[in-house]
């Protein structure tokens, strides 16, 4: 099984299932391809049917986009492990990631995921707003299932694997989080994965301007 990545410093869409796949403990090879470069352009299409990262091959599929990869995960590589066990979690779980996945756009585009950086920027109203609704979401996920765990769910599942470029876009813009939010968001970096997956970015050298936004503080 081998999962197709982008750099670990800019890519959030590859560090999603790169996490899902750690966090549960299921073995991979890993195919990183810089962004942005002429490696990228000529072996990207031999790879990915959709031209982009990430991309997972395994026992002759092709599964290409994050969420499909979680579902495949969740169906044949780790069955019933991705999301919560009880169904309305795992309803709501799915909920959280679909959201993810195609909204907060002001936030993806304004604060883009640039783990090495520490960035000062002037968030747009709609950026701000997607912060909030982002912030709405963990603080009822988060006062729901307390008792259950330090992630999202209580134990971790598909959605905070979504949700964790947010965490790092955060870290990286100095956005402020309640207590609860802030405990949330160590749990997520301060695990494993994310350890490694952040040291790999900062041993890094590539640099994509796009990503640079905002001024160094």
């Amino acid at each position: 099984m081998t999962l197709v990545i982008g750099n670990k410093n800019y890519s959030s869409w590859s560090l999603r299932p790169w996490l899902l796949l750690r966090q549960l403990g299921l073995s991979f090879d890993e195919l990183r391809l810089p962004l942005d470069t002429a490696e990228f352009d000529e072996r990207i299409k031999a790879l990915s049917p959709s031209g982009r990262v990430p991309v997972l091959q395994h026992a002759g599929r092709v599964i290409w986009d994050s969420l499909a990869i979680i579902e495949y995960v969740n169906d044949v590589l780790a069955p019933g492990r991705a999301w919560p066990q009880e169904a309305g979690s795992r309803a709501q779980a799915r909920c959280y990631a679909a959201e993810m996945h195609s909204g907060f756009f002001a936030l993806r585009n304004e604060m883009p995921m640039n783990i090495r950086a520490r960035r000062r920027v002037q968030p747009s109203a709609d950026c701000l707003a997607d912060i909030a609704r982002i912030q709405a979401l963990w603080t009822d996920a988060r006062s729901a299932h307390a008792a259950d765990g330090p992630w999202l769910f209580g134990e971790f599942c598909a959605a905070d694997a979504m949700f964790a470029p947010v965490v790092l876009r955060l870290r990286t813009y100095g956005v402020a989080l309640s207590p609860p939010l802030a405990a949330y968001c160590d749990t997520l970096i301060g695990c494993a994965p994310m350890q490694a997956w952040i040291a790999a970015a900062l041993q890094e050298t590539e640099i994509l301007s796009a990503d640079e936004a905002g001024e160094e503080r």
